[in-house]
């Protein structure tokens, strides 16, 4: 009998990985400054459309928010892939394999994404980098590693590319 292909389960991780996200950020953001999320999606489609996004219209917003779970679901599809390729290593320590996932997706995130975008990125502190990290090693990682460790143990009597 064939292994069931992961698409449900990256589609399912992907989605609470990314709804855990941004409702931490939407949390983090009302908190800090007192206001809804508008700002939170028109800040990520600034990545792509530039200042215009600031003050544009609901589409800029429509657009941080694909963005948003595209982003969620391009790393949660990397995970998927390496996975099989570390294993042994990941599979008896899912927490701390999605912990640490999480922060690579920040160094991923803070280093290259939002630097080669077309955000003006705020200079980076100490309080920020381990808001954001925490966020997205619980947010991000945790669930990720989690659900590749179910799928994969469902799937462990086949071989691994």
């Amino acid at each position: 009998m064939p292994s069931p292909k992961p698409y449900n389960s990256i589609i399912k991780a992907a989605l609470i990985a990314g709804t855990l996200d941004i409702a931490a950020a939407i949390i983090t953001h009302y908190i800090r400054f007192g206001k809804g999320p508008e700002g939170i999606f028109r800040y990520i489609a600034r990545g792509a459309f530039g200042e215009a996004a600031k003050t544009g219209g609901t589409e800029y917003i429509i657009a941080g928010i694909l963005f948003h779970y595209l982003i969620a679901f391009g790393f949660t599809i990397l995970f998927f892939l390496v996975y099989p390729k570390i294993k042994r290593y990941v599979s008896a320590y899912t927490i701390i394999s999605g912990l640490t996932y999480g922060i690579i997706v920040w160094c991923i995130m803070n280093l290259v994404v939002v630097p080669s975008s077309k955000i003006n990125q705020a200079p980076l502190t100490l309080t920020s980098i381990t808001r954001e990290m925490l966020i997205l090693m619980c947010c991000i990682g945790l669930p990720i590693a989690i659900f590749a460790k179910r799928y994969y143990s469902a799937t462990s009597h086949e071989t691994y590319h």
